[in-house]
């Protein structure tokens, strides 16, 4: 199983969008601050993932995510009481 995820920062609310196939370990990672791009963000909490049996389609969606506004944007509409 391959992930597509929303991590929410605690620390200034940002949001980081990633994709793993182990989202166990990715946001353990992600809060040991063993994430070179995240570790002055941490502590993070998941507020969103999507499941996908192939890496091609998780990392798809990742990349939709971040390079089109409007997927980003219609996501965080459906997810607006996750981000509180």
């Amino acid at each position: 199983m391959f992930y597509t995820y929303i991590l929410k920062s605690k620390k200034d609310d940002s949001l980081y969008i990633g994709y793993t196939s182990d989202l166990k370990r990715r946001f353990v990672e992600h809060n040991s601050k063993l994430n070179k791009s995240t570790k002055y963000k941490a502590p993070f909490k998941l507020v969103y993932y999507e499941a996908y049996d192939s890496d091609v389609d998780a990392k798809h969606r990742e990349n939709s995510l971040k390079l089109f506004a409007n997927s980003y944007t219609q996501l965080k509409r459906r997810i607006k009481n996750s981000l509180l």
